[in-house]
C-alpha cells in the first residue's frame, strides 16, 4: 500500500489559463514542484487520485502557483479547489545529515540534556535563516525552539526524542 505525504492544498484557481493557488505544506517547495514533476491530487469526492504533471511554478504574495500539463483553462481546474496535493514515500528522496521533513519532528518530545521534558512539537514555522519549532507545553505558552546547532543538540525521529540545550532566556 502506498503511503502518501501532503505537500499542499489547492485553495483556489488563479487567473483564467489553468494555474492554481496552492497554500504548501512541504519544506522543499522549489523541489516539489519542479516542472516536469509528479503530484497527485485528492478530491473528497474522488476514490482515486488524479496524476498531474507540474507545467510552471511560481511564487505569488504566500501562494505557491501551479499549473498543470493538459490543464490549461480555469473551467479545468475549477474541480481541484479544496483538493490535496500529495507525494508517493517513493518520491521523498534522501535528506543530507541534519536535514529532516516536518512529519519526522512534529510529534516528537523535546527535553533537556538533564533530561528534563519541555513539551511536543506541534508546528513547524519556516521565518527566514532557520526553521522555529513550536513546542507545546503544560500549563505554560508555547516554547519556540530555533533549529540551530547552538540548541538543539539530538534529533532521533524514530524515537520521536529531541534533546535541545535553552540559550538563557529561550524557555522563559
Amino acid at each position: 500500500m502506498t503511503k502518501w505525504f501532503h505537500v499542499g492544498t489547492i485553495v483556489n484557481t488563479h487567473g483564467i489559463r489553468g494555474e492554481v493557488r496552492v497554500v504548501s505544506k512541504t519544506d522543499f517547495a522549489e523541489e516539489r514542484y519542479k516542472i516536469g514533476n509528479l503530484l497527485y491530487v485528492f478530491m473528497d469526492h474522488s476514490s482515486e487520485p488524479i496524476e498531474v504533471k507540474v507545467k510552471s511554478h511560481r511564487v505569488h504574495k504566500s501562494f505557491d502557483l501551479l499549473s498543470f500539463e493538459g490543464y490549461d483553462n480555469i473551467n479545468l481546474v475549477e474541480k481541484f479547489k479544496g483538493a490535496a496535493l500529495k507525494v508517493p514515500e517513493s518520491q521523498l528522496g534522501q535528506l543530507g545529515e541534519g536535514e529532516y521533513y516536518f512529519h519526522e519532528i512534529i510529534g516528537c518530545t523535546v527535553i533537556t540534556e538533564e533530561g528534563e521534558t519541555i513539551g511536543i512539537v506541534k508546528e513547524i514555522l519556516t521565518p527566514g535563516a532557520n526553521d522555529v519549532w513550536v513546542v507545546k507545553r503544560k500549563h505554560e505558552k508555547d516554547a519556540l525552539i530555533p533549529y540551530i546547532d547552538d540548541v538543539v543538540i539530538r534529533v532521533n525521529p524514530e524515537e520521536k526524542k529531541i534533546t535541545i540545550r535553552p540559550m538563557e532566556g529561550l524557555l522563559e
